[in-house]
């Protein structure tokens, strides 16, 4: 098997699409000799800041010389960074012989008439990696809701998060804030430590503790009053906590509430005998990286990447331009025709001169022609380009020297763009 082979048979899984229930995962699970018992986790969901707080954790972690795992979704550059320890994607090679050892059992089970999806399959992957290299624990970001999504087979884990929560999924999580905060909460297990992300909508609120409650979780809340911002700008965010000075290569003001969470979890993690010193704690911090999350690619000019691609991720992208990009900027966006395209456009499209629109590659994408309607109702000038290439030409030919090219809209489009970013701007 090569490994275009082993991505295209967990693709073929996309067909079966996504199901409500555990009981494919506990089946696969069980064929497979059950890795996911033989790992400790932490577990965060959330709408924004999962990916921020299991990077951070797992970078903290791995400074602490723990074989720690990352299962993220969605991937960015390479379908392989949903599977890492220690910082390192699984190989290729890796990635064939984990797909061929789980297939057999993923075929015993269809011939039972339980069809595992694509989300399922990969998540099975990960567990199953992560035990077999023996990892000491893993972090595990929620690929969608809490309760039935393919990651909640796991034990209770040493420690849980539920990040900030608005409106997103809604065809599959409900169409209020206390459904879906309903269904996030289904990671909270019997007993547990749970972090809550500290702003919320009162009926998120409401939500999370009445669960805890019921369940005899202890919930722990961030204190931001003992949180003081010292430094932010292009390169990131300096903060003072727990009597810490840490630093954070993450933008924007949102970014210090998500290092809260992951401070919190991390001292969970401590009551529970994790060795994890200061020293390391802010080394862990220091050396965090998400790609095309708020991610600077050149200063001069000036190219911020991000791929966050929904209403929230749109209020916190308007607010670092606001903070730290004067002048003139000009947009290529790329969007998903499921996600709210309008919303985000109302936000960040005023904040631009110009918005070029492209279509990424994927069959989920708005055409560049439609999202250039959309966008043309928030932006002076709004125009659809042919291709990728032919987007970055135009913007950077309209910057000039002085100003600034924002891509943002999904992470289908930042990955599609970040390598012709990179051929183009050499000072990251």
């Amino acid at each position: 098997m090569t490994y275009q082979q082993a991505v295209e048979k967990i693709d073929s899984r996309l067909l079966f699409g996504m199901k409500p229930g555990l009981e494919r995962m506990r089946a696969l699970m069980e064929e497979l000799g059950s890795p996911h018992e033989k790992v400790k986790f932490v577990h965060v969901c959330g709408t924004n800041g999962k990916g921020s707080v299991c990077t951070l954790v797992s970078s903290v972690l791995r400074e602490s010389g723990y074989r720690t795992g990352l299962n993220i979704s969605p991937y960015v550059l390479n379908f392989r960074e949903r599977f890492q320890i220690d910082g390192e994607m699984i190989t290729e090679e890796e990635l064939i012989g984990e797909v061929e050892e789980i297939w057999p059992a993923v075929e015993r089970l269809d011939a039972r008439d339980i069809v595992v999806s694509e989300f399922e399959l990969v998540t099975a992957i990960a567990l199953h990696w992560f035990a077999l290299k023996g990892c000491d624990i893993a972090v595990l970001e929620v690929g969608m809701g809490g309760l039935h999504d393919a990651t909640n087979v796991i034990p209770p884990p040493e420690a849980a998060a539920v990040m900030s929560i608005s409106l997103d999924h809604t065809a599959w999580l409900g169409d209020t804030v206390e459904q879906i905060a309903l269904e996030k909460s289904g990671i909270i297990k019997q007993g547990g430590h749970v972090v809550l992300y500290p702003e919320q909508q009162p009926e998120v609120w409401d939500v999370i503790q009445g669960v805890c409650t019921g369940r005899g979780a202890e919930l722990h809340i961030p204190d931001m009053d003992r949180v003081t911002v010292c430094s932010e700008d292009i390169d990131g965010t300096g903060f003072e906590a727990e009597g810490l000075k840490l630093h954070t290569p993450f933008l924007g003001g949102h970014q210090v509430k998500n290092a809260a969470v992951a401070l919190e979890l991390i001292k969970i993690l401590r009551g529970r005998g994790f060795d994890i010193s200061d020293e390391k704690l802010a080394e862990g911090f220091r050396k965090a990286f998400i790609p095309a999350r708020m991610e600077v690619l050149s200063r001069k000019p000036l190219c911020l990447l991000d791929g966050g691609h929904n209403p929230g991720c749109a209020l916190v992208l308007k607010d670092a331009l606001e903070r730290y990009v004067p002048g003139r900027k000009v947009a290529i966006i790329g969007m998903m025709s499921d996600k709210d395209s309008a919303a985000a456009l109302e936000t960040v499209g005023p904040m631009f001169s110009k918005i070029i629109t492209v279509r990424p590659d994927n069959p989920r994408s708005l055409s560049a022609g439609d999202l250039a309607g959309i966008a043309s109702r928030f932006c002076p000038e709004a125009v659809p380009a042919e291709s990728f290439p032919e987007a970055l030409d135009m913007a950077l030919e309209d910057i000039g020297e002085d100003g600034a090219l924002i891509a943002c809209g999904s992470f289908y489009m930042a990955g599609e763009l970040r390598p012709l970013l990179l051929e183009k701007f050499t000072d990251r």
